[in-house]
């Protein structure tokens, strides 16, 4: 299974207004996933969020389904810059 990360600044003036647009993001996402997908800020820097999507099976299906769902969610009046993606896999252990 995957994880992604999703990683990006928000305009301080449009934080109320991106939190309920990537609420509404997350929801959308959840059953591309295999736990609730949650979104994170930095501790240093409020306008510093992070969505964390985990268990997901089929990255191309994802990632398509992310890239429509942010479009129609208008992410792009609320973020500053780039909305940067990356995605990661579990390491086996050797046992």
């Amino acid at each position: 299974m995957k994880s992604v990360y999703a990683y990006y600044r928000v305009d301080p003036a449009q934080m109320e207004l991106a939190a309920g647009r990537i609420d509404a993001l997350l929801n959308a996402m959840a059953p591309h996933c295999g736990t609730t997908p949650r979104r994170l800020n930095r501790c240093d820097d409020a306008a510093m969020w992070m969505e964390i999507y985990e268990g997901i099976a089929d990255l191309p299906t994802f990632s398509a389904a992310l890239r429509a769902a942010a479009q129609n969610a208008g992410c792009a009046a609320f973020i500053q810059g780039e909305r940067h993606l990356e995605c990661f896999v579990t390491h086996k252990t050797m046992q």
